[in-house]
């Protein structure tokens, strides 16, 4: 039994189609409040990373800059962000989705929601535009990371999905390159993501973030569930099912797609309600994976 308790007053959370609206989320690569990536230890990072002369051109904020990247250096340098991440930020079940990235940096742990904000930082700062797909997902998919506090997981979470746009010839003519997201990225673009294979377990320390380099996670595929997330799967569940991975059964909610996830948040309002955040972030936001 999941909790209806916990969630932020006030707030409509409705289905949508491309953006609020109607518009459609072109996505940017401006910092935000969430994604400042103009701080020092952010653009440290970006150095450490090796961005070069593309990251360079990413780092005037325009988002034209992109447009004479190299869409192969663009991704491997995405997916080196993403190994650094999952190495060097230890994963934790923080529910203060709206902390800034360098914050999270200087923490040195993080939420999934919070560690896929720091690698979009990291791809506004290399000149490649982000956005975030909104996503209601139910609370029963956190049911096996923690088994004794079924009562108390909310109903519902709010999942900010990203998406990437890289560089493509196209964008030479004058047409927008599609969009990409993050599993697509660095599930679907390399050859040893599906070498690798494995269903997402949603058991043990690896989360969906570790998960992202060698499972296609999909929020929309039906009407098949990844087989090691359903109730009662334990640790291993899933192994050898596949390089994909559909979760789209706990999807209750499509929101649509939001320019950045400073204004998905502004609009929808974090997974709990300001009074659960402070009293469960002293505790869960120290709490690994487990």
């Amino acid at each position: 039994m999941t909790s209806s308790l916990l969630r932020p007053r006030g707030r409509t959370r409705t289905g949508t189609t491309g953006a609020p609206g109607g518009a459609v989320a072109e996505g940017s690569t401006a910092p935000t409040r969430i994604l400042d990536w103009r701080d020092p230890l952010v653009a440290a990072l970006v150095r450490e990373l090796g961005a070069g002369a593309a990251g360079a051109a990413g780092a005037s904020g325009s988002a034209d800059a992109v447009g004479s990247a190299d869409p192969a250096r663009q991704i491997e340098f995405l997916h080196r962000a993403h190994t650094w991440i999952s190495g060097a930020v230890r994963p934790v079940y923080s529910v203060q989705d709206e902390r800034p990235v360098s914050e999270v940096l200087r923490r040195g742990r993080g939420s999934c929601s919070q560690r896929l904000a720091v690698l979009e930082a990291v791809a506004r700062a290399y000149g490649v535009p982000t956005r975030v797909r909104g996503l209601l997902v139910d609370g029963s998919f956190w049911y096996p990371r923690f088994p004794r506090l079924r009562r108390i997981v909310p109903d519902q979470v709010l999942l900010a999905w990203p998406e990437f746009r890289l560089a493509s010839p196209a964008v030479a003519s004058g047409a927008a390159a599609s969009w990409l997201t993050v599993s697509e990225l660095l599930g679907g673009l390399r050859p040893v993501a599906a070498e690798q294979g494995g269903g997402f377990t949603n058991a043990g320390p690896e989360t969906l973030f570790e998960a992202l380099s060698r499972t296609a996670i999909d929020w929309d595929a039906a009407p098949a569930v990844c087989p090691s997330t359903g109730p009662g799967a334990g640790p291993g569940a899933g192994a050898g099912a596949g390089a994909a991975c559909d979760l789209s059964a706990y999807v209750l909610t499509d929101l649509g797609h939001y320019a950045s996830r400073d204004e998905l948040f502004a609009r929808h309002g974090q997974t709990l309600c300001g009074l659960a955040r402070l009293m469960a972030e002293p505790v869960l936001g120290r709490r690994g994976a487990a």
